[in-house]
């Protein structure tokens, strides 16, 4: 099955970190990442998709995170 997730976080070391540990996990960039301001935080967010290809069927209890 192909799984999907979308990571966010504010514009810090933090997002690069979430998305280099996915990287290292097996996951793949998709898609361009995206960048706006939080007018409800006053802060600029990132966001970025990744998939990955995985043995199973796909449940919507699939913890996305643990893959």
């Amino acid at each position: 099955m192909k799984l999907y997730r979308f990571l966010s976080e504010d514009d810090t070391s933090a997002f690069c970190h979430k998305v280099t540990a996915a990287l290292n996990k097996g996951w793949e960039l998709h898609g361009e990442p995206t960048y706006a301001f939080d007018a409800a935080n006053g802060v600029m967010r990132c966001g970025q998709a990744v998939v990955k290809e995985v043995e199973g069927t796909y449940a919507p209890e699939i913890k996305l995170g643990d893959y």
